[in-house]
């Protein structure tokens, strides 16, 4: 028996949603990346036209080229992300969360660019 002025216990369930800042931490946490990306893209393009053997500057243009669009595409798609990931979480929207393809795309992309860094270094040595 409880006293008559104490208040019955809350046994609904939690919201889904946490009002923290979690998914905007965590959209800056992709700018960052895109960020970095974009960075060593650009030193890219400046450090391998100088080192490679003449006749192959050309060729140390690509990544650095491909670097910066993909940290464009990334900052976009980080944005894109977190608003979805926002509008589901508070009921606004529906459908699923967004999923994996993001991280799968980062994780490949610097795969490729680290082979074609290595590449880059490799033709370097091997044509001195």
């Amino acid at each position: 028996m409880t006293a008559p002025d104490t208040p019955a216990p809350d046994t609904s369930a939690p919201d889904l949603y946490d009002p923290g800042l979690q998914p905007e931490r965590t959209e800056l946490a992709w700018r960052r990346t895109a960020l970095a990306i974009a960075v060593g893209s650009l030193l890219s393009l400046r450090v391998f036209p100088l080192v490679l053997p003449t006749g192959a500057e050309g060729w140390g243009l690509v990544p650095g080229v491909l670097g910066v669009g993909t940290a464009a595409l990334l900052w976009i798609a980080a944005r894109h992300r977190q608003r979805r990931t926002t509008a589901v979480l508070t009921a606004r929207a529906r459908g699923p969360l967004p999923g994996g393809g993001l991280p799968l795309a980062l994780t490949v992309f610097a795969t490729g660019f680290g082979l074609v860094a290595l590449a880059l270094v490799a033709v370097t040595l091997l044509t001195r």
